[in-house]
C-alpha cells in the first residue's frame, strides 16, 4: 500500500483514513516530510501546529 498524506493535518498514512484527524481526504501528491519525535520540545512541531508524534508531509496537493 502506498503512503498518502492527509489534506487536513498532513499526516502520512497507509490506510484509507487519517489516524490523527479521521479525515478520508488523502492525496498521493505530496512532497517533503518531517518526522516529529517529541512534539512538546520541538520548535518545528510548534511552527507546524503538530502535537502528536509521527511523519508529516510538508506540502500536500
Amino acid at each position: 500500500m502506498t503512503e498518502q498524506a492527509c489534506r487536513e493535518c498532513h499526516r502520512i498514512v497507509t490506510g484509507s483514513n487519517c489516524s490523527v484527524c479521521g479525515s478520508n481526504s488523502l492525496s498521493t501528491d505530496w512532497s517533503g516530510f518531517v518526522v516529529i519525535i517529541d512534539p512538546s520540545r520541538s520548535c518545528i512541531a510548534k511552527k507546524l501546529n503538530i502535537d502528536i508524534r509521527g511523519k508529516y508531509a510538508l506540502k500536500v496537493r
